[in-house]
């Protein structure tokens, strides 16, 4: 199959990410979002990281215009119709994706691929939203998007070998990135892991066993890890890893996924990380650490 045009649902964080790094890669984006209101701030959030990036010299100014060019805004989900794979990034929820998955089933012709950038959802219930399970994929791309070079397949109860090697040729071949095969399991396998490094970590802050500075300075150092756990955290937003956490909870029944304490404080307060400039760390308006 020939893919040339990819509608991104959701332009959250993961979203704009999503739609930057296909843009970047040579591809049409339509990149749907539900308000105008949102729809302008996933748009503006794009152009400072093109902003960013051009303050490194890793693009130039005609690049980022053509990037720009190629995403395509709209708040009509009947534009997906028009493209060869739709990816769903919209709030781990769900009942909310359950829904989207059920219009989408009716609106988009059913040889398209239907895929979700779940990391902890179950396929299978996404699957069973529409009248064609066997089109709908887990297609789960890591923060940040453009630099992160992986996504894992996910395979629900009735995803088809079809839509799964289709779905892997375009992972491997058009935009270019590692892929990993997984069978449904709550977390897969990225998020199931670092996650329960994460959780530890907070535990670790939590006993005053060292700072949180110390915490991710060891693992930066020691590991090479690019961001310490806990600025990995703020950076996926820590109400996301706390949902996370309590879902593998709740399928696993292990207490090792319990989320720590703290971090649901943290949650209730509202810090929940980057997206609201205080987390672990402060961070501005850009994102950056202060």
């Amino acid at each position: 199959m020939h893919y040339k045009k990819i509608g991104v649902i959701g332009g959250g964080t993961m979203g704009q990410g999503i739609a930057e790094m296909l843009a970047g890669k040579g591809l049409e984006v339509v990149l749907i979002e539900h308000t105008i209101e949102k729809m302008e701030n996933s748009w503006a959030m794009i152009e400072l990281s093109l902003d960013k990036q051009m303050e490194k010299w890793a693009i130039t100014a005609s690049e980022k215009k053509l990037i720009l060019s190629r995403i395509h805004k709209t708040i009509d989900l009947k534009e997906s119709a028009s493209c060869d794979m739709v990816i769903e990034t919209i709030s781990e929820d769900l009942e909310l994706k359950k829904k989207l998955f059920h219009k989408l089933d009716e609106i988009c012709p059913k040889e398209l691929i239907l895929a979700s950038n779940t990391s902890t959802l179950s396929l299978t219930e996404l699957g069973s939203a529409t009248k064609n399970p066997e089109r709908v994929i887990g297609l789960h791309f890591i923060h940040p998007v453009a630099k992160i070079d992986l996504a894992e397949i996910i395979r629900g109860l009735k995803t088809s070998e079809d839509t799964y090697k289709l779905t892997r040729n375009f992972v491997e071949n058009v935009i270019q990135k590692t892929s990993i095969k997984v069978y449904e399991s709550p977390g897969f396998v990225t998020s199931r892991l670092i996650c329960l490094l994460i959780n530890e970590a907070v535990h670790t802050l939590a006993e005053r066993v060292a700072s949180a500075e110390d915490i991710d300075l060891a693992m930066r150092k020691g590991y090479e890890f690019h961001y310490g756990p806990l600025e990995m955290a703020d950076r996926f937003g820590l109400d996301s890893v706390l949902a996370a956490l309590d879902r593998m909870f709740r399928e696993f029944g292990d207490v090792k996924y319990r989320p720590s304490f703290l971090l649901k404080q943290m949650v209730h307060a509202g810090h929940l990380g980057v997206k609201t400039g205080e987390g672990f760390f402060r961070y501005d308006k850009d994102g950056d650490r202060m």
